[in-house]
This record gives structure tokens, sequence and C-alpha cells, in this order.
């Protein structure tokens, strides 16, 4: 979309809505993935159960992907197909979805190191989520799009690891991607001014070694240029004053992680 759209009270509890579903599903993702489980199998789970609750998958057929969830696994950093590659122990796989809930849009994203990974890894996943909550923080009326980015990056820079700058966060809510983009680079007090009404996914995409990106041939699918390691996490925010509106937080899969 071209232009910021800014959302009722009423249209933000419908996204908050849709979120729940998403929650739920990551949840539910979280049961099951392990070693030996193919990646096709969490997107037909995500299908049904997205179906199930009442919605549709936002991600399947937006412009033209084929799949209800976006797996990328290791090296690989986002828009990763789903296929009958089956999950490792010491893998890293980020799932992203998407639910259309009457109309209202819910995205995120949530990184799972599988059984025992190296302490590199286990370090970017800190890393990578840690950098997201400073992000969320910024994410008040009054404050710059800039602010987040800039919290971001600034987080992330002592540990050396780099930040993808080809990809970004977005408002979100009635479509899929909507104004603005939100970096996860970038100065303070720069790039537009966040108001009550928007909502915004900040999803930082963090890779191990260097920051560049290459793009597969498949159209979609996004890695890390010298095979290292990526993590990515993502959270919807409402605009609001005073504090940050997290739509979708992960007190439920990590909930579910913490039991396993």
């Amino acid at each position: 979309m071209s232009k910021v759209i800014y959302k009722t009270e009423e249209q933000i509890e419908q996204v908050r809505e849709s979120a729940k579903v998403l929650s739920h599903l990551l949840a539910e993702i979280a049961k099951v993935i392990k070693p030996g489980i193919t990646t096709l199998s969490l997107d037909k789970l995500a299908y049904d159960f997205i179906h199930d609750n009442g919605g549709t998958p936002a991600f399947l057929n937006y412009h033209g992907f084929p799949y209800s969830l976006c797996i990328s696994v290791n090296d690989q950093i986002v828009h990763g197909f789903p296929s009958d590659y089956e999950i490792k122990d010491g893998d890293l796989v980020s799932v992203d979805g998407g639910v259309n809930l009457n109309g209202f849009i819910s995205d995120s994203a949530y990184t799972f190191g599988i059984g025992e990974i190296s302490a590199e890894a286990q370090q970017l996943l800190d890393v990578t989520k840690a950098s997201l909550y400073k992000g969320v923080e910024q994410a008040v009326a009054g404050k710059r799009v800039g602010d987040i980015s800039s919290a971001i990056q600034e987080y992330v820079q002592p540990y050396n690891f780099g930040i993808v700058r080809e990809l970004v966060g977005h408002g979100v809510g009635l479509h899929l991607h909507e104004k603005p983009e939100v970096p996860n680079y970038g100065k303070r007090g720069s790039g537009p001014k966040l108001e009550s009404g928007l909502i915004i996914c900040i999803e930082p995409m963090i890779n191990a070694g260097k920051s560049g990106v290459r793009f597969w041939e498949d159209g979609w699918t996004v890695s890390t240029i010298d095979g290292k390691l990526s993590a990515h996490f993502e959270q919807m925010v409402a605009i609001r004053k005073g504090q940050p509106d997290v739509l979708l937080n992960f007190d439920e899969v990590e909930e579910v992680l913490n039991k396993k």
C-alpha cells in the first residue's frame, strides 16, 4: 500500500483477534516441531488450524506465494518454502505466518532452536529476540520509525552480527504489507512519525556472519550470502501514547517450549 492506514479502536481489536489465532498457531507448532518432522507437515498443520479457527492463511497466494507459512532453515533468512526437508537436531527454523480473520491481518515470526544447538546459534537467537524487544519499546506515539530502527541496530552491533538491510518491517492490519517500512537500522529521530492508530510489524532479521543476502531463483527464498545462520523474530504493535500495545507476544509459544 502506498499510504499509511490508521485504524480505529474497533479495527485494532479485530486485528488483535486475528493475532490470537496466529499466537495459538505458533504454540501448536511449538508442540510438534522436532527432529524428523518435515517443514511441509508444519505448513499443512497451519493451513488446517487457521481454517478450523475461522480464518484463511494470509500468506497463501499472496503475490503467488504457494504456501501458508514461510519456513526458513539455518542460513535461510526469510520466505523459505516448506518442503520434504526433515528438521534436524541443531537446526534453526524460522516460522513466519499470517492470518486473515474477517478481513483483518496478523503477521508474526518465531525462530525455533531444535534440540541441542550451538552456543553461537543460541546467542544469535537471544540477541535477535532481545533486539526486537528494544525496538518494541520505542513503538509509541510521538516517536519516529528511526527510533525503533536505531534501537535494534545499537543493540545488535556490539555482537558483530550482520543486520539485514534489504528486508524490513512494515505496517499491517487491513493488508499484509502497508506503509511505513520499518528498517532494522537507522538514526534516532528520523523517518515517519509514529501516531496512534498505526499498527506495525517489527521484525529484526539478524545474521551470524555478514549482513549480505542472496536471493534464490524461486523468486522468494532469501539466504545469507556467506552460508552462516540467520534468525528472525516478528511482533505486531499498535501505536499508543505512553507505551506500546503488543498485539501478539510470544508468551504462549514460550510456555510450550519451556515445558518441553
